[in-house]
């Protein structure tokens, strides 16, 4: 009995971590060869560019916005857990927001902007921090 609240709180810690502060991942594919390996574990920061709600494409309080070179992971507007390159960063037509070019390192391996277009900022997730 008394293992049991320890072991709720740390359960309760370690969400909220995940939820809100870091993740990992495993990179699937071969697109952002050699930088990021298929197999490679990845740390991710969720607060580097501002502070979301979980799994809602909305961020509450916003501080940062990618940089050129920056690989991110983010949702494609498929829906599809992506990890990539931000290539470029461009507001269009200030009432859509801000939109990244999402690019692959390996050319010849990687779906990303250059087949769906540009990706709203809102759907990063966070950024890759190692392996």
């Amino acid at each position: 009995m008394k293992l049991i609240k320890p072991i709720l709180l740390a359960l309760i810690a370690a969400i909220v971590i995940k939820l809100f502060f870091f993740d990992f991942i495993v990179a699937q594919g071969h697109s952002m060869e050699p930088a990021i390996l298929d197999g490679d574990i990845l740390i991710i920061s969720r607060l580097r560019y501002g502070l979301r709600i979980p799994g809602v494409n909305k961020y509450i309080f916003r501080w940062s916005q990618p940089k050129s070179g920056e690989v991110v992971v983010f949702y494609t507007p498929e829906g599809e857990l992506a990890v990539k390159r931000c290539a470029v960063t461009e507001e269009y037509f200030a009432a859509n927001g801000l939109y990244f070019f999402a690019q692959g390192d390996n050319d010849l391996a990687s779906y990303d902007s250059r087949s769906y277009g540009h990706v709203s900022v809102e759907n990063i997730i966070g950024k890759v921090l190692g392996h």
